[in-house]
């Protein structure tokens, strides 16, 4: 014989109405349906990203080429290095210190270098 607490807690999760705003489960099972949404995510993240860096190669590049190269001309250390980084700020506010200081550095010596070679140009 069934407990009628059980009968009617059933009963009631079934008509209860949802709540507006709550996603509906696309599988039964969580761990599924965390699957898909990381997998949701990823893939939207990483179309983000890609747009993100063909627009930004395509302003800041010198023409189309260039942007070209920028984008398609990245090996496999630097991949690892970016993956590195990435990892690296993610997981600590000192990661993150460390990885937006070199990036200020880095930024700093590209002008130096971009100022060099206007003065070279200038007083040829």
């Amino acid at each position: 014989m069934t407990d009628p607490e059980t009968k009617d807690t059933a009963s009631q999760e079934r008509s209860a109405p949802q709540k507006k705003g709550t996603l509906l489960p696309l599988s039964p099972n969580p761990a599924t349906n965390l699957v898909i949404a990381d997998i949701v995510v990823r893939g939207a993240s990483s179309l983000f990203r890609k747009g993100v860096e063909q627009k930004v190669a395509e302003k800041t590049a010198h023409d189309q080429n260039e942007a070209r190269q920028v984008l398609d001309g990245r090996g496999i250390v630097t991949t690892l290095g970016l993956y590195g980084a990435s990892k690296l700020a993610t997981r600590s506010p000192v990661g993150l210190g460390i990885v937006a200081g070199g990036l200020v550095l880095k930024t700093l010596y590209d002008r130096g270098k971009d100022r060099q070679r206007r003065l070279r140009k200038r007083s040829k």
